[in-house]
């Protein structure tokens, strides 16, 4: 009986230490649709609005507004999840992704689409918040680092596809067809995502007092606050370059979002573990560090062969930070704030890519596009002197 209990033991840890469960390739294929869907918009809807009539500013604005309105709903998002649960905050998000961006094929004015951006950035917040947790609650604790960079690679493989099909897609057909292939995507995603079994709600522990106002989660602040400096240059990217560069007569931008999202994919291959071994010492400044020389290419952008090393730098600097600083953000957290942690860590990402798109198009009016690159390696530099500082700080505290 004991000789019985003591074999059973060992694979009964390593099923509890399986990563590629049934669930968890549900919302990585779920989470590919959904990210495939909004990265052919990413550099199409600069494009659409142009087509419009708008100018840089009005590109800025249109790209910001999606993120704040995403930023906005985070905190809701990440309240429902422990509250309505994992499965109702997800699909409501695509579906609202969904009807939003199946909408745009039907606007002809920039206000309607200004009111649209603003519905399916509510739809992306809802969404992304609830499958981050979901991913969260599917993954093994002592694994969290390395699942997180596998899950993060449907989303970089989503980008290795969607800007080049989606810029290649409008030498073809209508901006109401690709919006309509779009909508279909998220569609795909929203039948994925019915047939996972998610995590139930738990009932919040009755010391935990009935907040009012309950925006954040504090012990996710810290990698939040980080990452909001690192994406900041991620605006001045997805809503400028393909015009930066078409201005200075680069064709191949569809090669930089490519090399990109490869870079980012190889990056997701080994940042995990080493977050998993090291800590996010190891990984932080080495992944800065290239994202500030890809800030410095692109500031230069001499010719094509500079833009495609700004991409693959700045997809390996990206992408060895983002899953560490992620992972950071939930391992503090409770297991019924993971939402709210989440949620947080999110609504970074979206203000940083928000300030950026709708600063950088008041930049670039005034002092032209290569700014725009020189303004965001300095942002990550403060953002290396912020986490140099926290550092010492908690060295100091721990003697």
């Amino acid at each position: 009986m004991n000789q019985s209990l003591a074999q059973d033991s060992p694979k009964k840890q390593l099923e509890s230490d399986k990563i590629w469960t049934r669930d968890f390739s549900l919302i990585v294929l779920s989470n590919f649709f959904i990210f495939l869907g909004f990265q052919m918009t990413l550099p199409t809807i600069p494009l659409f609005v142009e087509k419009l009539g708008g100018n840089d500013q009005l590109i800025g604005i249109v790209t910001g507004i999606f993120t704040f309105s995403a930023l906005l709903t985070r905190p809701f998002a990440g309240k429902f999840l422990e509250t309505k649960g994992r499965q109702f905050v997800y699909m409501l998000g695509l579906g609202i992704f969904v009807l939003s961006v199946g909408s745009y094929g039907l606007v002809h004015s920039l206000f309607f689409l200004f009111i649209m951006r603003m519905v399916q950035g509510s739809g992306w917040g809802f969404s992304t918040t609830a499958s981050g947790t979901i991913v969260t609650d599917l993954i093994p604790p002592k694994r969290r680092g390395e699942g997180m960079g596998y899950y993060g690679l449907s989303g970089n493989l989503a980008m290795a596809i969607g800007p080049t099909l989606g810029l290649a897609l409008t030498g073809i057909i209508s901006f109401p067809l690709l919006f309509m292939i779009c909508a279909i995507l998220g569609s795909i995603a929203f039948i994925l995502s019915s047939t996972i079994h998610y995590k139930k709600v738990d009932p919040l522990p009755t010391s935990e007092p009935n907040k009012r106002i309950d925006l954040i989660e504090k012990s996710a602040m810290t990698p939040s606050i980080l990452l909001f400096f690192i994406t900041i240059t991620f605006g001045g990217i997805a809503t400028f370059l393909p015009i930066y560069s078409l201005g200075k007569g680069i064709s191949g931008i569809h090669w930089y979002f490519l090399l990109y999202a490869l870079a980012l994919l190889i990056s997701r291959t080994f940042a995990g573990k080493i977050y998993d071994r090291k800590g996010h010492q190891a990984v932080f400044i080495p992944g800065a560090t290239l994202v500030i020389i890809a800030m410095i290419l692109l500031a230069w952008l001499p010719n094509s062969v500079s833009l495609y090393a700004a991409g693959i730098l700045y997809g390996l600097g990206f992408g060895t930070i983002q899953p560490a600083l992620q992972a950071w953000a939930v391992e503090k957290a409770v297991p019924h704030r993971r939402g709210m942690a989440n949620a947080t860590f999110f609504s970074f990402f979206d203000l940083g890519v928000g300030v950026g798109a709708i600063a950088f198009g008041q930049i670039a009016h005034w002092l032209g596009y290569s700014s725009i690159y020189i303004i965001s390696s300095i942002s990550v530099f403060v953002c290396i002197l912020l986490y140099i500082g926290i550092l010492l700080k908690d060295r100091n505290t721990a003697k």
